[in-house]
């Protein structure tokens, strides 16, 4: 067999600036929980493990996996993402905007019915007019059931209460 130089081996990858990135995000997340944990730190009474403990250690972790992240971004050991593609991003982004500006004018089955259609958009379901009747009578069941049997607090609009 040939010992022959791959070029596209020996070439060296630069580090992964995007996991990097992620890894100072990680860093932050901690940083807000161990902050936040140092208030419940004084709470704890006869018992060593108290409501601080368990923060503590999911801080400690993410501090663990952004080290892991950053060395293996600065190692260039990622493998090579595909292009993001920017369109479903943006439109499961409008879909949760849609929700969220009329929830409380819409309830929550159309508003909800929305985020279905328009995630199902970003997702290659290109029938708009066949996505938003759907997902809301999927909204509509779901709120009947978390709703009416189960007794929970969804908002409700003109067809929650057409119905009920």
């Amino acid at each position: 067999m040939s010992q022959g130089s791959n070029p596209s081996h020996d070439q060296k990858r630069r580090p992964d600036w995007a996991a990097l990135v992620i890894a100072v995000a990680l860093v932050a997340v901690a940083s807000v929980i161990f902050w936040d944990s140092a208030r419940l730190a004084s709470v704890t009474g006869y018992s060593p493990v108290g409501p601080a403990t368990v923060p503590y250690a999911i801080a400690f972790c993410l501090v663990g996996l952004a080290i892991w992240t950053a060395v293996e971004a600065w190692r260039g050991d990622f493998p090579e993402r595909d292009k993001q593609e920017i369109a479903p991003v943006v439109w499961v982004i409008a879909g949760l905007a849609a929700q969220m500006l009329l929830l409380t004018v819409a309830g929550f089955s159309i508003a909800t019915g929305l985020l279905f259609a328009f995630t199902a958009r970003a997702f290659g379901k290109r029938k708009l007019w066949f996505s938003i009747p759907v997902g809301i009578v999927l909204s509509f069941a779901i709120w009947i059931v978390f709703a009416q049997l189960l007794q929970l607090s969804l908002p409700a609009g003109p067809l929650e209460r057409l119905f009920f």
